[in-house]
C-alpha cells in the first residue's frame, strides 16, 4: 500500500514541512515536497505488515532561523489497511497550537464540560466509499451534530432539508462521513452545518468561502479529507472558579485544616451556584523542618508525594482502630475552632495517629490490589521520597549533604535500606490514601460538573528528595526569586535551586514528563506557577539573601569590550564591588556609621572603605546577626550592611558581566560622572530591554511545546512580574491561557486592567493568593482607589472609605461579563458580597504576602462548609450573579 500525506498548508521562502511520528518511515522526520503554493506532500510505500499497524503523525513547520513549529492535535492517529484500497491519500489541515477549538479537546472539556453533548447519529457508509470527511466542532450543543452539503446530488445538492450528516465515534474528536463520490463532478463546493438530530432541521452553515474538493476518485485510491474545524464561532464557553488552598477549608468535623475529602462538599456547593471550577495551591509534601516554616506550599521536598496535612483520618482508621480517633477528640474540637491553621499541631496529631495505626493495618492495606497497583505505577519516585522521609527524621535534618550516611543517592543501597523497612513502609501506606482520598474528592467534583485545576511550582525545596536522587538536574549553587516589584523592592529570594535546562533536555524533559504525568492522576487543568521561569529565571548566588543581588539566567551578557566600545571607562573594582565612602555610609546608617565602620568595615583609602571578608556576602551578614539577641536595632543595621553589600552597578560571571536590576536607584551609580551615567544607563537598557527578547523566546521555545505535548491537561500560566515582550506571543501561539488582574495592568500607561479588554484564552481574576482582597487594597493606597473608582467602575465623586458590599459585587460582575473563558474568585472575594458573611478582620483574609519571605501560610475559612452551603441568600445572589453573566 502507498500511503500519500498531502498538508494543505502555504510557506514562506525558506520554509520547509516535514512528517514526524511513531509511523513505519525509513528516516524520522521525514521532509514533504512542494507541490503548489497551497501544499506540500510525501508518498510512502507500506509492506503488507506495517500497513496494518496502527501509528499516530503529525507536521513540523521548519522556518529560516531554525525554528519550529509542530502543529496540533491528538487525533491523528491511523490504521491505513482499515481502508481496503491499494492508494491512500490523507489531505490534511494545519491544527495551529494557537486555535480556540483547540482549548475544548483538553481534559476538563472532553471529560466533564463537554461531556454531555455527544449526539449519537446512525450513518452506515456506501459499500464502496471513496472519500471520508472529517471535521471537528467542540461546541455543539445536545442533539446538534455536523452535516455536509455541496455541488451535485452525492453532497446533496445543498438541499438543506436532507443534508448529509456526520457521526463521532466513540473515543474520536472528529465527527465523520464516508461518501461514494464516483460520478461527482470535479472539483466541488461544499460548506458544513449544523443540523439538529431532535427536531430534524437545519440550523446555519459554517462560517466562510465555500471548500473545494480537487481530488477524485482514482481506480484503488481512498481519500481522507481532515477538514480541521467547521467555521463556528469557538469563543463562547465560558465558566466561573473558586480559588482556595485545601488547608484553608473549614468543615464542622475538621482537624484544624481542609482535607482533600472536604473538596466534596465544596464541590456540592460548587454545583449549587454554578461553579465549573475549583483552583488550589500545589499540594505537595513540604515536610523538610517539622515547624510552621513548612505551611509555605511552593517548597515541596517532593514534585511528586502529596502532603500529609491533607489526609482524613477517619477515611483512614479500620476496625479497632477507630476507637483511637476518641482520645484524638479533645486537639481534633480544639484545633478547629482556632481561626486560623495551627500548622505544626495538626501535622503533630495527624502522624501521631498514623503512626499508631499503621502497624495493625499495614498487611491488609499492602495485599489490597490498589495498593499494589499504586506501588508499582508510583514506585520510581515513592520509594526514594520514602527513604528520604526516613533519613530526614533520622538524622533530624533534611539537608541530606548534612547525613552522616546516604549524602549522595545510591538506588541499589537505598534499596536495601527499604526492605523490610516499617518506618519507609509507613510513608508509601500514608501516600496510598492520601492518593485515593484525593481521586475519591475529584470523582465526586467530575460528577457535579466540576473540575479541579491544580499548582505546579516553578521551584522545589533546596533540601528534598528531588534534589537528592536527581542532583545533576539542578544549580544547586544558584537560588530562584523575582526581581524587585509593587510586591518587593528588594526583589525575592524564594530559596530553590534553579533548573540545570541543558540537562534536562538530555533526555527529552523526562523529570518534567514525570511531573505533569502525575499531576493527570488528580487534576484536569494546571497553572504554571511563574511561567516566566521557563524563558529565563531570576537567580541569586547562594551568598545572596536578598533578591536585589540577582540576574535573569540565561541571558545575553555584557561582553568586556561593550564598555570601551560605548566610550565608558571600567574600573573593574568600581562597577562590581560595593561603593563605600562616608556619605553612603553616613546616609545608610545615620548616627551608627562609626561603629559600622570600626565593626565591618577595612579603609581602602580617604574615605572609602571595602566589607571586612567574614562580612563580604550577605548570607555572612545574617549568620553573624542570628547569633546576637533578637533586636529591632540589629535588624536595622543588618538590612543596612545588605543594603551595602547590594550598592554595585555590574556582577562579574565568568569574566562576562550583568547588570544589577536599578542600577540607576543605587548610590554607586549616583557617584560617577554623568557622562558615565548615559552611557552606563544606555548599556544598562540594551542589556534588559533590546538584547534578550528573541533569545528568551528560543528558550522558552525549546521547552514549553515539548511539555505541552505530553499532557493533555488545560494549561494556564502566572505571566505576572517583570514580563518580557516574547512572553504573551509564546502564550498565544502555544494556546496557554494567561492570568489577567484588573489592579495588575501588563502594558505601561494604563492604571488598570479592565476585565472586558481581557482575551479569550485567559483567566480573569480580582486578586491572587499573594495580594490583598479587593477590601484590604481598597485601603492600601487612597489615590488609587479614587482613580480605580472613577475610571474602572465609572463612577463619579469621592470614593467611599471601604470596598462596601456594592462596590465588590459591581467588581465581580465586571469579571464575570468578561470575555474571558475563566472567572476565578479567591473564596474571600465571593464572601464580600454578602454583609453577613463579610470577616470582620480584613488582614485575616491574606494568605501570602510576598515581602515577607517567612511568611505563615495559614488562612482559614471562618465559615463551614455546612453553613455555606445552607446560606441561601448569598447563595441565590451568587448564583444569579453567575448565571446572568452567561457562564
Amino acid at each position: 500500500m502507498n500511503v500519500t500525506f498531502r498538508l494543505r498548508f502555504a510557506t514562506h521562502p525558506g520554509q520547509s514541512l516535514w512528517l514526524t511520528g511513531d509511523h513505519p518511515l525509513p528516516a524520522h522526520p521525514l521532509p514533504l515536497q512542494f507541490r503548489d503554493t497551497d501544499a506540500w506532500q510525501a508518498t510512502i510505500p507500506l509492506a503488507t505488515p506495517a500497513a496494518g499497524t496502527a501509528f499516530s503523525y503529525s507536521y513540523i513547520l521548519r522556518n529560516p532561523d531554525g525554528s519550529q513549529t509542530t502543529d496540533w492535535g491528538r487525533d491523528r492517529r491511523l490504521i491505513p489497511n482499515q481502508f481496503k484500497c491499494s492508494e491512500l491519500l490523507i489531505i490534511d489541515s494545519w491544527n495551529q497550537p494557537a486555535f480556540l477549538e483547540n482549548a475544548f479537546y483538553t481534559e476538563p472539556f472532553k471529560k466533564v464540560l463537554l461531556a454531555d453533548r455527544f449526539t449519537a447519529v446512525k450513518n452506515p457508509a456506501p459499500p464502496n466509499p471513496t472519500h471520508t470527511f472529517r471535521v471537528k466542532a467542540p461546541l455543539l450543543e445536545k442533539n446538534q451534530t455536523l452535516c455536509l452539503l455541496g455541488d451535485g446530488p452525492a453532497l446533496a445538492n445543498w438541499n438543506q432539508n436532507a443534508p448529509i450528516l456526520l457521526d463521532r465515534q466513540p473515543g474520536e474528536d472528529y465527527l465523520s462521513v464516508q461518501l461514494d463520490l464516483r460520478g461527482q463532478n470535479f472539483p466541488a463546493g461544499y460548506k458544513y452545518g449544523v443540523y439538529d438530530v431532535a427536531t430534524r432541521s437545519f440550523l446555519r452553515f459554517e462560517t466562510g468561502f465555500n471548500r473545494i474538493l480537487r481530488d477524485p476518485p482514482a481506480r484503488g485510491q481512498c481519500t481522507i479529507i481532515n477538514d480541521g474545524f467547521a467555521n463556528l464561532p469557538a469563543a463562547l464557553w465560558r465558566g466561573a472558579g473558586v480559588a482556595i488552598p485545601v488547608f484553608s477549608l473549614r468543615t464542622a468535623h475538621g482537624f484544624g485544616t481542609g482535607e482533600f475529602l472536604d473538596l466534596i462538599p465544596l464541590a456540592d456547593w460548587g454545583r449549587q451556584i454554578s461553579l465549573k471550577l475549583i483552583q488550589l495551591l500545589p499540594v505537595n509534601d513540604t515536610t523538610a523542618t517539622n515547624t510552621w516554616q513548612d505551611s509555605y506550599p511552593y517548597a515541596a521536598i517532593s514534585a511528586f508525594a502529596l502532603h500529609p496535612l491533607y489526609l482524613n483520618l477517619e477515611a483512614v482508621a479500620e476496625g479497632k482502630n477507630r476507637r483511637l480517633l476518641t482520645a484524638l477528640a479533645p486537639e481534633h474540637d480544639r484545633l478547629n475552632r482556632l481561626k486560623a491553621l495551627d500548622y505544626e499541631a495538626v501535622m503533630r496529631g495527624k502522624l501521631g495517629f498514623l503512626r499508631k495505626i499503621f502497624p495493625s493495618q499495614k498487611a491488609a492495606t499492602f495485599r489490597r490490589l490498589e495498593y499494589q497497583k499504586f506501588f508499582r505505577e508510583n514506585r520510581a519516585w515513592l520509594l526514594p521520597y520514602a527513604a528520604f522521609c526516613h533519613l530526614r527524621d533520622k538524622f533530624a535534618t533534611a539537608d541530606f549533604n548534612q547525613w552522616p550516611e546516604h549524602k549522595k543517592f545510591d538506588a541499589k543501597k537505598i534499596e536495601q535500606l527499604a526492605k523490610n523497612n516499617p518506618d519507609i513502609e509507613f510513608h508509601y501506606f500514608v501516600q496510598f490514601h492520601l492518593h485515593q482520598q484525593l481521586r475519591t474528592a475529584v470523582a465526586h467534583a467530575h460528577a457535579c460538573g466540576i473540575v479541579l485545576k491544580g499548582d505546579i511550582a516553578i521551584g522545589v525545596s533546596r533540601c528534598g528528595a528531588d534534589t537528592w536522587q536527581q542532583p545533576e538536574l539542578f544549580n544547586l549553587d544558584m537560588q530562584a526569586g523575582a526581581p524587585p516589584d509593587a510586591f518587593s523592592d528588594k526583589g525575592q529570594n524564594w530559596g530553590f535551586p534553579t533548573y540545570n535546562w541543558p540537562r534536562m533536555a538530555q533526555d527529552g524533559f523526562a523529570w518534567w514528563k514525570r511531573r505533569f504525568a502525575q499531576m493527570e492522576h488528580y487534576f484536569d487543568a494546571f497553572r504554571i506557577d511563574h511561567i516566566l521561569g521557563f524563558f529565563r529565571i531570576w537567580s541569586s548566588p547562594a551568598h545572596a539573601v536578598e533578591g536585589i543581588l540577582g540576574y535573569f539566567v540565561p541571558a545575553l551578557p555584557v561582553e568586556p569590550h561593550e564598555f570601551p566600545d560605548r566610550g565608558i571607562h571600567f574600573d573593574h573594582t568600581r562597577l562590581t564591588q560595593p561603593y563605600i565612602d562616608d556619605e553612603v555610609l553616613d546616609k545608610i546608617f545615620g548616627s551608627e556609621a562609626s561603629r559600622i565602620r570600626e565593626e565591618f568595615l577595612v579603609p581602602t583609602g580617604d574615605e572609602d572603605y571595602s566589607l571586612k571578608p567574614e562580612f563580604a556576602t550577605q548570607r555572612q551578614v545574617a549568620d553573624h546577626f542570628a547569633k546576637l539577641k533578637p533586636a529591632k536595632e540589629n535588624d536595622r543595621l543588618k538590612l543596612g550592611l545588605f543594603d551595602l553589600i547590594s550598592n554595585v552597578i555590574l556582577f562579574d560571571v565568568n569574566g562576562k558581566f550583568h547588570f544589577r536590576f536599578a542600577m540607576a536607584d543605587t548610590e554607586s551609580f549616583k557617584n560617577l560622572p554623568a557622562d558615565q551615567q548615559a552611557k552606563l544607563r544606555d548599556l544598562y537598557h540594551d542589556y534588559l530591554f533590546r538584547r534578550q527578547d528573541a533569545f528568551w523566546m528560543r528558550e522558552a521555545m525549546q521547552k514549553l511545546p515539548a511539555l505541552k505535548r505530553v499532557t493533555n491537561m488545560l494549561i494556564c500560566g502566572e505571566d505576572l512580574g517583570f514580563v518580557p515582550p516574547c512572553v504573551p506571543e509564546v502564550m498565544r501561539d502555544l494556546g496557554f491561557l494567561s492570568l489577567e488582574i484588573q489592579r495588575m495592568p501588563k502594558n505601561s500607561g494604563p492604571n488598570f486592567s479592565p476585565p472586558a479588554k481581557a482575551p479569550y484564552l485567559s483567566v480573569v481574576t480580582p486578586s491572587t493568593h499573594d495580594m490583598s482582597t479587593i477590601r484590604g487594597w481598597w485601603l492600601e493606597d487612597p489615590a488609587q482607589t479614587q482613580k480605580f473608582f472613577n475610571e474602572e467602575l465609572a463612577l463619579p465623586d469621592a470614593a467611599p472609605r471601604q470596598a462596601d458590599q456594592w462596590i465588590v459585587e459591581r467588581i465581580i460582575r465586571q469579571h464575570l461579563t468578561s470575555p474571558a473563558m475563566w472567572s476565578i474568585f479567591q473564596i474571600q472575594e465571593l464572601f464580600a458580597l454578602d454583609d453577613s458573611l463579610r470577616r470582620a478582620d480584613i488582614e485575616a483574609e491574606r494568605i501570602n504576602v510576598p515581602a515577607k519571605p517567612n511568611f505563615y501560610w495559614r488562612y482559614r475559612m471562618h465559615v463551614t462548609l455546612e453553613k455555606l452551603s445552607k446560606a441561601k441568600k448569598f447563595n441565590a445572589t451568587l448564583s444569579e450573579l453567575i448565571r446572568d453573566s452567561g457562564r
